[in-house]
């Protein structure tokens, strides 16, 4: 009787763990913080977006920004008529197509401030990048065209050729090479364009 007991008590014990053992696993995968990498390229990536070579176009009140203290932008210009300025003082009256060293004036083709739903000045990184990827607010862009406009666009790429001020000096360029900005930004897409989660 002790006997079969023992062995009820064995195959009960058994049973129960393996089922415990092969419990299928949930297919929800709750990501709180993505692999250090994908991090690694997302604060590379946002350490470009947030440098006022961006940022300076892309105002949270229409007003575009200049200089290396990000001052309003001299003459009262603003991006009110189709982020272009009016058409008096439309962007292209000053900014051609390159850089004008005489004058200082930056220039690339395509030369505008971002649409106002685009605005970043004054957001975190994350709200940023929440931002830039809401096809609501980026102009209906899928991820692959957000990659290439960041990557590709020469008016994107124009802050590493940023030229000189109206007094001849050097404009600062953003805190990564050209070429590091790209890989990373192309890194975090390739790995799913995971936004990290709000700390």
């Amino acid at each position: 009787m002790k006997a079969r007991l023992f062995t009820l008590f064995l195959f009960c014990a058994g049973v129960l763990f393996a089922m415990h053992w092969n419990r299928p696993k949930s297919t929800m995968e709750v990501v709180e913080e993505p692999p250090v990498v994908e991090r690694e390229n997302f604060d590379k990536m946002m350490s470009v977006l947030t440098h006022r070579r961006c940022v300076n176009c892309h105002p949270n009140d229409g007003v575009p920004k200049q200089g290396e203290d990000s001052h309003p932008h001299n003459f009262g210009i603003n991006g009110k008529q189709d982020s272009h300025g009016f058409a008096a003082t439309n962007c292209a009256s000053c900014h051609q197509a390159e850089n004008n060293t005489y004058s200082g004036v930056p220039g690339a083709p395509e030369w505008s401030l971002a649409p106002s739903s685009m605005k970043w000045e004054g957001l975190s990184p994350i709200e940023i990048a929440e931002s830039m990827m809401d096809p609501k607010r980026n102009g209906g862009r899928t991820p692959d065209e957000v990659m290439h406009h960041l990557t590709e666009h020469e008016l994107v790429l124009w802050a590493w050729e940023p030229g000189v001020d109206a007094q001849g000096n050097p404009r600062e360029t953003p805190p990564l090479s050209k070429e590091e900005y790209i890989r990373v930004v192309k890194a975090w897409f390739e790995q799913g364009a995971v936004i990290p989660a709000a700390e």
